[in-house]
């Protein structure tokens, strides 16, 4: 027997596999990256307990079902519904191609209000393609019997039936497996940030097509949207500015730096018009360490070469209607 398993690299994810595996089915994990979660605690887990780990990057589909889920969005841009449904779906492509006989996951009913309780489990599966064959082995026994246990693949009997918010079980079966390097359960994905969604929102309300480095440049720095069409981001700290630097398309974008001391890196992204970079300069001398009133140069790079702006330093509150 080979089983697949989702993982997020917690708690719930380890203890399924090992949950499985002591029955001696041979279990492997797929971990998939966004620019809204990445494959890093996975990564560690892997590591930790010795399951073979495939990371796959699905932006690119993601990105699409984020601008229309079937079911909307929980409390901040988190789809999650359709979020797991797709990533099933994925998975069950994956077991499909490679032999695995069921795919599996960390979910136990109830613990989270909006992604795992029945009618939501019931919801991902029949999206999911694969219905039937998905096993949730910390609550299989509360859920009714997936194929791969009726044909008698996988013994229910010593599957689980936990359920609800209480970690006491889970905490207690680490023991019984000596897992101690494990994340907090609380969750990773940036779509339930309320500022980060805020910032998902502007660029799906102004933007289309939207890449996966329009999202991923969401992460860093203060963003003023200063029209319908504009936006500027404007970095806070060192590490923003060397992740946006990174993020740069030379060949269509415009940026801006201080040219007489420290400030921030400033970013036009696909560039502006005339009174957008006067607006970034100004952005970029306000967030320097110039003085308000004071006379200081810009320069402006982009696809039209090299520029230099002077301009009078603002005060920083000038544009604070404009930060998303």
């Amino acid at each position: 027997m080979r089983a697949l398993g989702l993982t997020s690299g917690g708690l719930d994810s380890i203890l399924s596999a090992l949950v499985l595996k002591e029955q001696g089915i041979e279990v492997a994990w797929v971990n998939f990256e966004t620019p809204f979660f990445s494959s890093d605690r996975a990564r560690r887990a892997a590591s930790v307990t010795g399951i073979p780990l495939t990371v796959k990057n699905i932006s690119s589909v993601y990105i699409k079902m984020l601008k229309n889920p079937r079911c909307g969005y929980g409390t901040n841009m988190n789809p999650c519904l359709d979020c797991h449904a797709l990533m099933l779906e994925i998975a069950g492509s994956m077991m499909r191609e490679n032999d695995f006989d069921f795919v599996f996951t960390g979910e136990v009913l109830g613990q989270r209000a909006m992604s795992q309780t029945r009618p939501s489990l019931r919801y991902v599966e029949k999206r999911s393609g694969i219905a039937g064959y998905i096993l949730r082995p910390l609550s299989a026994k509360l859920l009714p019997a997936t194929i791969p246990e009726v044909q008698g693949l996988v013994d229910r009997d010593r599957l689980l039936d936990i359920s609800g918010r209480s970690r006491k079980r889970q905490m207690e079966l680490a023991e019984r497996f000596h897992i101690e390097d494990y994340p907090s359960p609380a969750g990773g994905c940036l779509l339930t940030d309320p500022a980060f969604s805020r910032r998902v929102k502007d660029l799906l309300d102004h933007h289309d097509p939207c890449e996966e480095r329009d999202f991923e440049m969401l992460k860093y720095g203060r963003l003023f949207r200063l029209n319908e069409t504009h936006k500027v981001v404007v970095g806070r700290t060192r590490e923003d500015n060397r992740h946006l630097s990174k993020l740069i398309n030379p060949k269509k974008d415009t940026y801006l730096r201080m040219m007489d001391m420290p400030g921030p890196l400033v970013l036009i992204p696909s560039g502006g018009p005339k009174k957008v970079v006067h607006d970034a300069a100004l952005l970029c001398a306000a967030h320097s360490r110039a003085k308000e009133g004071e006379a200081v140069r810009v320069s402006v790079n982009g696809p039209r070469g090299l520029q230099i702006l002077t301009v009078s330093v603002c005060p920083r509150e000038k544009y604070q209607d404009y930060l998303v």
